[in-house]
């Protein structure tokens, strides 16, 4: 049995995309759907009680961020600790299931007692690879040779391509760092292990550091191409455009700090913090520059 948790910020409109195919994706496996409103202002909770009687509907009291949203959903559904669930799927609510996604990803994960997190191939509108959902650990060397361009010049160089481990094929089952909190299924012991997401992180991070803490307890985490799934990315985050680019590189520094600080020198702690920051004021400053449709929220441009 599967809790599905669906965090939703003013999403309304990709609801009905995704719970239809959610629900058909039910028939293959026993699941609980949770959609969170997370304290959103397009009644996206009472939409979905009346129009998806068979979801649970939670209304957050504050927009919490993404870690707090899922991590009220986990709580009700028993997470950390006694669960009765075998598994937890993180679900945004622009993403819509090939109907075999989620029997796919649970057959793997019932079939591997290895692997504490599995991700599936996500395809953005366009057919293209969401390359979020196989990433690597970013470490400082691996950060810089993404954002210092030698990913794009080099992308199947195991050193120079980790940022999105572009050196592996997109369907090519591997061991990554991390999938993406888009769609991930985590297995119900390595939570109660690593207990849920960090809500020091808002918007981005979460999922990333969620994985590291999981393959640091001795789990591997795994990017499965077997199983599909639609991404049309960015819906709550784009219309707070600037609010979410900050998150963003928030998100870098808490990680940053939380991993990385105790093993560098004093230097180093406030080098790195203080690029961020500065990339953070150019970011913004050139999507000042853009029309609306053409921004930048996190490392990606806008989708469709």
């Amino acid at each position: 049995m599967i809790a599905i948790v669906i965090v939703s910020y003013n999403s309304k409109e990709f609801l009905d995309d995704c719970l239809n195919s959610v629900q058909l994706a039910c028939q293959r496996v026993a699941a609980d759907v949770w959609v969170v409103d997370n304290a959103g202002t397009d009644g996206t909770a009472a939409y979905v009680r009346q129009n998806f009687p068979w979801v649970r509907v939670l209304e957050a009291e504050k927009n919490g961020g993404f870690s707090y949203g899922n991590n009220l959903a986990l709580q009700e559904a028993g997470f950390p600790h006694n669960s009765s669930y075998s598994a937890a799927l993180l679900l945004n609510p622009d993403t819509t299931l090939e109907p075999a996604a989620l029997e796919t990803l649970a057959g793997y994960l019932e079939k591997n007692p290895q692997v504490g997190v599995v991700g599936p191939k996500l395809l953005l509108k366009d057919g293209t690879l969401d390359k979020a959902c196989k990433r690597g650990e970013p470490t400082l060397s691996t950060t810089f040779y993404h954002f210092s361009g030698l990913a794009k010049f080099f992308p199947k160089n195991q050193r120079f391509g980790k940022y999105n481990m572009t050196f592996i094929g997109d369907d090519e089952m591997a061991q990554v760092d991390s999938v993406v909190g888009a769609c991930m299924l985590v297995r119900g012991s390595a939570i109660e292990q690593v207990g849920l997401l960090d809500e020091q992180f808002f918007m981005y991070g979460e999922d990333l550091d969620w994985c590291i803490r999981i393959r640091n307890a001795g789990w591997q985490v795994v990017y499965y191409p077997s199983a599909v799934v639609h991404h049309w990315k960015g819906t709550s985050s784009r219309k707070q455009a600037d609010v979410m680019l900050r998150a963003f590189y928030d998100a870098m520094t808490i990680f940053y700090r939380k991993h990385y600080a105790p093993t560098h020198s004093a230097f180093t702690n406030w080098l790195v913090p203080t690029a961020i920051s500065l990339l953070c004021s150019a970011k913004l400053a050139l999507n000042s520059l853009k029309p609306e449709e053409q921004r930048t929220v996190g490392s990606a441009p806008k989708q469709g």
